[in-house]
C-alpha cells in the first residue's frame, strides 16, 4: 500500500486512459500530459501504461509500507523523503515506512507521480483513471486513502537524469477548422487567430476556459447534441472559447469553432497564462 497523508485538492489516479469507447459515451480520460507519465513509469520501470498520481496545485504527502522506486515528472516542485531531497525526473528510493513529500510546483501546475509496481486499484473498461466527468474509476485521492500497489517491477533502469522543460509563459497552439466554424464571422475566425486570450481560474481536466475578445456568431439558435473530441474549441453563449481535455464529454450543444492539435500545454497552463491561436503550418 501506499499511504495518503495529504492529498491536496485535485490529485486522481491516471493511466492512459481508455480509448474506444466514445460511442457508449465515455471519453478517453487518462493523464492530461501521456509523455510525462510514461516518462515517470520507465524511470522507476514500471510498462509506460502502469497508473500513477496526477498532482495539482499543492502538492501531496505519501508514506508506503515497502520500499518503492518513485520518480516525478512534470512541473518543477519540491521532493523529499524525510529530510532528504530528492530531483524531479530521476529515481528516486522511498524506504518503507519513510514520508514521501511533493511540494506545490515553482512553475506550471501539474505533475505525475510513477511507483515502483503501479497504482493498482480496480480498473474500469481496461483502465485505472480516474473520469471527474462521468464518475468512472477510483473516485479523486482524498487524505486517508490506502491504495494498493503492483508487483516491484524490480531494479529501475539505469538513468541518471532528464530534463525538466520549462513551461513556457505564453502558449501557441494550433487550431484546425472545426466543424461548426461556419456558425461564426468571419470577424470572430479573426479574433481567434490574432488576439490573445488568458486561461480563466475556471477549469479543471474537463476543460480549460479562456478569457478574451468574445466570439460573435453568424447563425442563431442552438444545436442538437453532436459528438466532440479531445481538443475541440467549444464556444458558449457568452462568446468565450473553452478547450476541451482528457475529461471531455463525448457530445455537446454549443458549436465548435476550431479544434486544437495537442493539448498537453494547457496541463501546464495556470489562470492568467497567455494563449494564442494559429493555423497548421504549411
Amino acid at each position: 500500500m501506499i499511504e495518503v497523508l495529504r492529498a491536496g485538492p485535485a490529485t486522481t489516479v491516471q493511466d492512459l486512459g481508455r480509448p474506444g469507447y466514445a460511442h457508449l459515451g465515455v471519453p478517453r480520460s487518462g493523464a492530461l500530459d501521456p509523455a510525462a507519465l510514461a516518462l515517470a513509469n520507465r524511470l522507476v520501470g514500471n510498462p509506460p501504461s502502469a497508473a500513477g498520481l496526477e498532482i495539482a496545485l499543492t502538492g501531496c504527502t505519501l508514506r508506503p509500507t515497502r520500499a518503492v522506486t518513485v520518480a516525478l515528472t512534470g512541473a518543477d516542485a519540491e521532493v523529499r523523503v524525510d529530510r532528504r531531497p530528492g530531483d524531479v525526473g530521476r529515481p528516486l528510493a522511498v524506504p518503507a515506512g519513510a514520508v514521501l513529500r511533493i511540494g506545490p510546483p515553482r512553475a506550471g501546475l501539474r505533475s505525475w507521480l510513477a511507483v515502483g509496481g503501479g497504482i493498482a486499484v480496480e480498473p474500469v473498461l481496461g483502465s485505472r483513471a480516474t473520469d471527474t466527468l462521468s464518475g468512472l474509476g477510483p473516485p479523486p485521492v482524498r487524505d486517508g486513502d490506502r491504495l494498493p500497489l503492483g508487483p516491484s517491477p524490480g531494479h529501475p533502469p539505469p538513468v541518471d537524469w532528464t530534463v525538466v522543460p520549462a513551461v513556457p509563459a505564453r502558449l501557441r497552439l494550433t487550431l484546425r477548422p472545426g466543424p461548426r466554424h461556419d456558425w461564426f464571422t468571419a470577424d470572430a475566425l479573426d479574433r481567434l487567430l490574432r488576439t490573445a486570450y488568458t486561461v480563466s481560474p475556471v477549469g479543471d481536466r474537463v476543460g480549460a476556459r479562456l478569457l478574451g475578445a468574445p466570439l460573435p456568431r453568424a447563425v442563431a439558435g442552438e444545436l442538437p447534441s453532436e459528438g466532440v473530441v479531445l481538443g475541440a474549441v467549444q464556444v458558449p453563449a457568452d462568446g468565450q472559447p473553452l478547450v476541451f481535455l482528457a475529461d471531455h464529454p463525448t457530445t455537446g450543444g454549443y458549436p465548435v469553432i476550431g479544434v486544437v492539435d495537442d493539448v498537453t500545454g494547457l496541463a501546464q497552463a495556470r489562470p492568467g497564462t497567455t494563449v494564442t491561436f494559429h493555423g497548421p503550418q504549411r
